[in-house]
């Protein structure tokens, strides 16, 4: 037991980084999630109708290759602008999970997460 590393290296604590729309982002910056370091980086990016695409892509891809996070929260509608991406991850960690926003609900069926999750299991019954 003493042998096994710490997933994070010698950090004793991990980010929890958040791509979405304002109300789901504040949200989760009131309950203590945002941070900014001295270079100005954050963990959080706010979503608008006018951010571009370009920003959305960078921002994931930054958020998924910083070994100071374990989890990627993104709400299921920012995901499915960049839907080609997530489904090219596959590391688990950071974990990166799809979440429901205020003015839609989750969907299963869109999460590539869930759905092979929902593949492995069916293959391992038979």
């Amino acid at each position: 037991m003493g042998d096994k590393k710490p997933a994070f290296g010698n950090r004793r604590e991990a980010l929890i980084c958040v791509i979405g729309d304002e109300d789901t982002v504040t949200g989760f910056l009131l309950a203590g999630v945002g941070e900014v370091d001295l270079r100005k980086n954050s963990n959080f990016l706010v979503v608008t109708p006018k951010t571009p695409l370009s920003e959305i892509e960078e921002t994931f891809q930054k958020f998924t290759t910083r070994d100071d996070v374990a989890v990627v929260l993104i709400t299921q509608t920012v995901a499915e602008k960049i839907r080609y991406l997530l489904d090219e991850y596959e590391a688990m960690i950071p974990a990166v999970l799809e979440i429901p926003s205020k003015d839609n609900p989750y969907d299963p069926t869109k999460d590539s997460v869930m759905q092979r999750i929902l593949k492995k299991m069916t293959v391992g019954d038979n």
